[in-house]
């Protein structure tokens, strides 16, 4: 007997290979500019270039984790092998991504409060050039992302007894971090160009550390953020309450008990749910899956229908 493939929640589209492509240029021009600061670092005993280098480093390592995402979540679209798709493997990057942000936004207030206490000469010439060759590096890259809430809206059919096809707003979680990689990077080299020329011309040197609290708290501000979107997902976060009401309010309509109730999410962008009901008419589940077809959040809805 064949088993029908039905994983078709959340399958790579034309976005997220346009998404690979964008983060592939990126990740080349992040390692040409960091082997570039990290050689031009070692040759002149610059401290700055070299710290400016070793921050590309993470970021780069970021965007391996994003295209190494997309490679994976293309290779098995279509396999089977998981139950709702590979909606899943995308906020994982973005979570782990959310995760090296949170690491780097620690080290940066590290750093800040050591030279606070202990300040180090600053060669202003050779790191207000820096800041601003990564600065310049980083808007190009945010323009070649392309960031508009990182969503898209195309159509879904899926068959459960009847076609849903529902317009949907595609949240691409792995392309944000790897957006939201680049912007602290540009915002880090903002507060220091900023605090680079205050301190040249007016000598306020502690300028400099504070402007990397500064940094670090606003980056980890964003990867909090980040985490806080994506961790639900990976943890099959429950629909809003709500929500359930409505379904259960619907059901009561027909004259029918529900037992059993649950809804989660299996994507970024995709809920499933299963229904346990006592029906003493004994309808068919695709009568239930037809009252309930305006619910479109659920692309995958399985429905057991018990006597009363």
């Amino acid at each position: 007997m064949t088993i029908p493939n039905c994983n078709k929640v959340d399958q790579f589209s034309y976005f997220d290979a346009k998404n690979e492509r964008r983060t592939r240029y990126v990740l080349a021009l992040t390692f040409v500019t960091m082997v570039l600061e990290i050689g031009a670092g070692t040759i002149f005993g610059s401290m700055a270039l070299l710290a400016d280098g070793w921050h590309m480093g993470t970021h780069a390592a970021a965007f391996c984790i994003t295209l190494f995402v997309y490679r994976y979540a293309r290779k098995h679209s279509h396999s089977g092998k998981f139950s709702y798709g590979t909606g899943k493997v995308g906020v994982l990057g973005g979570y782990t991504s959310a995760m090296l942000l949170g690491m780097v936004a620690l080290g940066m207030l590290f750093e800040s409060v050591h030279r606070l206490v202990s300040p180090v000469k600053i060669e202003f010439n050779a790191a207000i050039l820096v800041a601003v060759i990564g600065l310049v590096v980083n808007l190009l890259s945010m323009l070649l992302l392309g960031h508009h809430d990182h969503s898209h809206t195309h159509d879904h059919s899926h068959t459960h007894g009847h076609d849903h096809h529902q317009p949907h707003s595609h949240q691409d979680h792995n392309l944000k971090a790897a957006y939201i990689h680049v912007l602290t990077d540009a915002l880090t080299s903002v507060l220091a160009i900023a605090a680079l020329l205050v301190g040249k011309f007016v000598g306020w040197t502690w300028l400099d550390p504070i402007m990397g609290v500064v940094g670090s708290v606003i980056i980890a501000k964003w990867a909090w953020g980040l985490m806080q979107q994506t961790s639900p997902i990976l943890l099959d976060k429950a629909i809003d309450e709500s929500y359930k009401q409505r379904i259960a309010a619907t059901l009561e309509q027909a004259d029918v008990s529900l037992q059993d109730l649950h809804i989660w999410k299996v994507s970024a962008d995709h809920f499933c749910a299963t229904l346990t009901l006592k029906d003493q008419k004994m309808r068919e589940p695709a009568f239930f899956k037809q009252l309930l077809g305006d619910f479109d959040k659920i692309n995958h809805l399985v429905i057991e229908v018990n006597p009363a």
